[in-house]
């Protein structure tokens, strides 16, 4: 991890590469916290637009080895500019290889320097497994402040930084080496050194519970489904969540065979269970006092002589029954499963979590979350807060119909193309009840295929870790 130095200090005395902010009020250019160098800024062609970053050499007058602006933009809101900060902190370091940065930033509370921490070690992330010459990281980050970081604030950041990095590593980690098995196994060994306790039922328990999704959904692949559950529960807790994930560590679409070039990103199936895995251990380390169950629903969907077929019918483990019409629409069946495991603990709130419908990136675009079921208000003033964009949607009752099965209690996808994303949810809110609910896609979010932004690089992004966070941590309140 990073180390972050929080001090009172002149920056100018520092040899450390200093990173500087440019605003941009009432039209005129800004660098806040070193007017002096506003000419250095002109010069380097920055207008503060958020997303500028410019190196320059050093002043003469000062001892860093280099100095670099960074754009922050015109937050207008208090909001704004929280976000803007993190996003200007984690261009920065996204863009800059340095083990060492020193951070100036004009930030006017401790909710600021924790927005700008934040960014910068979030937009410090690098993947190098699989690379034989890997680039330099982020070492030490140098921050002045009137105050240094409480213990707690200190704690707390570096266990949403280490849950969000989690969650990376386990979405970008090849699908030859993360299946089913591996990724209980990497929860249970992460879940040993703190108050968290590890249940796992492999297949033959899936089978003989009658576990109907997850058998399905997994039993075309060698490597067999399974369902992790992972409990902190401290004493005295003020409330339980039940988190439930979707863990498809590879979804080539079954006999529903997805085209290739949609198999690329595939990987990347089981984000939901890695969040919901990685915020239980954070909540375990930041001893919130809220009982967090966490429900990792984990299948390789594959094509063999042992896979689903459609117009199969399973019998869930709620003991609704399901008439498969579309092997790739298995992430609904393995979350059913999870959801009625969830439910029967009675907690005070249920959230799964799913890159479930091609239809949410087109209703939502790539960034922005869609989240559904009647506590969706709850998690979307969350994401607001915290800066990760969710917005909220309709379950209409009539859209069951489009689930309407001859054979079955229902089925599990639609012949139909409009409202996929919202049919995928309604399919869901047959498994819950009346348990508080909110359902969240995050297929457009969760992986980035397109360019690194602020403090979001290419590949798995770790969405949703601090939004969760943040509602388990109010309930806490």
């Amino acid at each position: 991890m990073t180390n972050i130095d929080v001090f009172s200090k002149d920056l100018s005395a520092l040899h450390t590469p200093l990173v500087l902010a440019v605003t941009k009020k009432d039209d005129e250019l800004q660098v806040p916290t070193f007017p002096a160098l506003l000419d250095f800024a002109r010069a380097a062609g920055m207008t503060g637009k958020l997303g500028e970053v410019n190196r320059v050499p050093s002043p003469h007058d000062f001892s860093a080895d280099f100095v670099v602006f960074a754009g922050v933009g015109s937050p207008n809101t208090p909001a704004d500019v929280l976000q803007n900060f993190r996003e200007a902190a984690g261009n920065v370091t996204r863009s800059i290889t340095s083990e060492e940065l020193a951070f100036s930033f004009p930030t006017k509370n401790r909710e600021e320097v924790l927005a700008t921490l934040e960014g910068a070690l979030l937009g410090a992330y690098r993947f190098a497994k699989y690379q034989s010459n890997p680039a330099k990281t982020l070492q030490t980050l140098y921050f002045p402040s009137g105050d240094a970081l409480t213990e707690t604030e200190y704690s707390q950041l570096q266990a949403t930084i280490k849950a969000v990095t989690r969650v990376r590593d386990l979405v970008n980690t090849s699908p030859l080496e993360l299946y089913p098995d591996s990724m209980a196994q990497a929860f249970k060994k992460a879940s040993k050194n703190l108050p968290v306790s590890f249940e796992k039922w492999d297949y033959h328990d899936l089978k003989d519970q009658g576990f109907g999704g997850l058998v399905a959904v997994g039993k075309g692949s060698k490597r067999k489904p399974c369902l992790v559950k992972l409990t902190y529960a401290p004493e005295g807790a003020k409330a339980h969540v039940a988190l439930v994930g979707k863990g498809i560590t590879f979804d080539s679409g079954g006999y529903s065979l997805k085209p290739s070039s949609s198999m690329l990103t595939m990987k990347s199936d089981m984000t939901g269970a890695a969040t919901m895995g990685a915020v239980c251990l954070a909540a375990a380390e930041m001893r919130l006092p809220v009982t967090v169950t966490a429900w990792l629903c984990l299948a390789e969907n594959l094509v063999s002589g042992n896979a689903s077929r459609v117009d199969d019918v399973i019998t869930m483990r709620s003991g609704k029954t399901v008439e498969i019409t579309n092997t790739d629409a298995e992430g609904r069946l393995v979350l059913a499963d999870g959801l009625t495991m969830a439910t029967a603990q009675h907690p005070d709130l249920v959230i799964d979590m799913a890159t479930l419908t091609g239809a949410q990136r087109i209703a939502f675009g790539t960034r922005i979350a869609g989240v559904m079921g009647c506590q969706k208000d709850r998690i979307r003033d969350a994401s607001v807060k915290v800066g990760e964009p969710a917005w909220t949607a309709p379950l209409p009752d009539y859209l069951l119909e489009h689930l309407h099965s001859d054979v079955a209690d229902i089925a599990n996808s639609s012949s139909k193309r409009e409202a996929g994303m919202l049919v995928a949810g309604i399919f869901l809110k047959q498994f819950v009840g009346d348990t508080p609910w909110a359902h969240i896609d995050i297929a457009g979010p969760g992986f980035n295929t397109g360019s690194a932004w602020g403090y979001t690089p290419k590949g798995g992004t770790g969405y949703g870790v601090r939004t969760l966070l943040e509602v388990i941590a109010e309930m806490g309140r």
